[in-house]
C-alpha cells in the first residue's frame, strides 16, 4: 500500500516514509473484536433485545469482524439466550462472552456454545480496594479458579483486568503472572477503562507486557480523552494482536474505539489491512444507530451523513473543477471506500456561483445569467433567516421570484 493508493485515498507521503515505518512492530495478523453487543450496550440509554443483537451480529460478521463479544450472560436470561442464538448461527467470527471471575459464569458461557470468555476482574489496586473492597489475594484467587474451569471446558480465556491502564505496572505484571502460573490465560487484555492512556503510555505498557509474557496482548481502550483510536493504534504498533472496538464508538461515558475509525485509519494511514470490508461500514453504522436509538453526528468521521459536501464557495468550486479528473484533490479518501455517495453542494450564506449552478441543475430550473447574482443573494439572505442551508422547496420558491 502507499500514500496514494489506487484512487482509494491520498494522504501525506510522510506517513509511508521509511524513517517512520521502521519503528512499526505490527503483529502479522491483527484481529478485531467488536464489543457493540456488550460494552456498546453499556452506554447509558441503550437497550438491545435478542432480535436486535442477532441482527447486529450477522452484520458484524458480514463486515468481517474476527471476534464478536456477544454480551454478558449473567445480565439476564434474554442476554444469555441472545448469546446462545448468535453462537448457533455458526458465523465466521469467533463468539465470546463477558464473564465475572466465577466458575458458574464460565459454566453458563460453555452451555451457550461460545468459543471463548473474557474474564473480568478489577485490575488496579485502588479500584479493587475502594470500589470492590477486595484484596489482591482475593482477586487473584477468583481468577485462578475461574480461568482453570473455563480452560478445562475448552474455552479460550482472555483475562480482562479492568482499569489495568492506571495500575502500577509492576502490580499488574505480578497479578497477571500469578494468574498465569496457577490458573490459565490464553490472552491478556490491557484495559483502559477510563480512556486515560496517552498513545505513548499505551505503547510503553504493551511493550513491557509483551517483554514479560508470551501470550498475545489485546487492547481495550475507551475515548474519555478522545484518544482511543490513536492509543489503540499505538498499542498495535507495539505488537498488540487484537483491538477491541464498537460500532459508532458507543460505550460507557464517552464511548469506546470506533470500528470504522480504527479500520480505515489502519488501512489508509498505516498500510495495515485488517480484512474489514470498509465499504460495508456505513450500512453497519446505520443499523446500529437505528437499533440503539443513538443517532450519529452528521460530521462524525467516516459515518456522518454530511461528511461529503460543501457549502462554502471556494471549496465548492475546487470540487467542481477537480472531481472528474481526480476527486482525491478535495478528499482525504474516496467516498466509494466506505460505501458513501458522491459529495453534494449545499446552499447557504457562504455559497458561491458553483453552488448556485449545482442547485439549478439539481431542481431542473434555469434563470437568465444576469439574474444569477440576484438569486444567490436571495439564497444567502434566506439562509441567514432560517440559520441553515436551504432545502429544495425554499430554493424553488426563490428561483420562481427571480424568474
Amino acid at each position: 500500500m502507499s500514500h496514494d493508493e489506487k484512487g482509494k485515498w491520498w494522504v501525506s507521503p510522510s506517513n509511508y516514509d521509511e524513517e517512520v515505518r521502521q519503528d512499526y512492530h505490527f503483529a502479522p495478523r491483527i484481529e478485531i473484536l467488536d464489543t457493540t453487543l456488550r460494552d456498546g450496550e453499556q452506554q447509558a440509554g441503550i437497550v438491545l433485545n435478542l432480535k436486535d443483537k442477532v441482527k447486529i451480529a450477522r452484520k458484524l460478521d458480514e463486515v468481517g469482524v474476527h471476534r464478536i463479544e456477544a454480551g454478558t450472560p449473567a445480565t439476564s436470561d434474554e442476554d444469555a439466550q441472545a448469546i446462545k442464538e448468535i453462537a448457533a448461527l455458526k458465523l465466521k467470527a469467533k463468539i465470546f462472552c463477558f464473564c465475572r471471575a466465577m466458575p458458574k459464569d464460565m459454566e453458563l458461557a460453555k452451555s451457550l456454545g461460545v468459543d471463548g470468555v473474557i474474564c473480568e476482574i478489577i485490575g488496579s489496586e485502588e479500584m479493587l480496594k475502594f470500589g470492590k473492597r477486595w484484596t489482591p489475594e482475593q482477586a487473584a484467587a477468583a481468577c485462578i479458579e475461574a480461568t482453570k474451569v473455563a480452560h478445562d471446558m475448552g474455552l479460550y480465556v482472555t483475562l480482562f483486568p479492568a482499569d489495568g491502564s492506571r495500575a502500577r505496572l509492576q502490580y499488574l505484571i505480578d497479578f497477571v503472572d500469578k494468574v498465569s502460573a496457577q490458573g490459565h490465560i490464553d490472552s491478556l487484555a490491557l484495559v483502559d477503562t477510563f480512556g486515560a492512556f496517552s498513545p505513548e503510555g499505551a505503547a510503553l505498557r504493551i511493550r513491557k507486557l509483551k517483554e514479560r509474557f508470551s501470550f498475545p496482548v489485546e487492547a481495550h481502550f475507551h475515548a474519555d480523552y478522545d484518544l482511543g483510536v490513536a492509543s489503540t493504534i499505538a498499542a498495535l504498533k507495539e505488537g498488540a494482536a487484537v483491538a477491541h472496538v464498537s460500532v459508532n464508538g458507543i460505550g460507557e461515558r464517552a464511548g469506546s474505539v470506533g470500528l470504522e475509525a480504527l479500520a480505515v485509519c489502519l488501512e489508509a494511514l498505516y498500510g495495515v489491512d485488517t480484512g474489514i470490508k470498509l465499504n460495508k461500514l456505513l450500512e453497519l453504522s446505520a443499523l446500529v444507530a437505528e437499533l440503539t436509538n443513538f443517532p450519529v453526528a452528521p460530521n462524525k468521521p467516516f459515518v456522518g451523513n454530511r461528511l461529503f459536501g460543501w457549502s462554502t464557495g471556494l471549496p465548492s468550486s475546487l470540487w467542481t473543477n477537480a472531481k472528474q479528473e481526480n476527486p482525491l484533490i478535495m478528499l482525504p479518501y474516496h467516498y466509494d471506500l466506505i460505501g458513501a455517495k458522491e459529495p453534494v453542494l449545499y446552499l447557504d450564506k457562504k455559497s458561491g456561483k458553483d453552488n448556485l449552478k449545482y442547485w439549478l441543475k439539481k431542481v431542473g430550473l434555469s434563470v437568465p445569467e444576469e439574474k444569477e447574482r440576484e438569486l444567490l443573494d436571495l439564497a444567502k439572505a434566506k439562509s441567514l433567516e432560517v440559520k441553515r442551508d436551504l432545502n429544495e422547496a425554499e430554493f424553488k420558491e426563490l428561483a420562481a421570484k427571480v424568474a
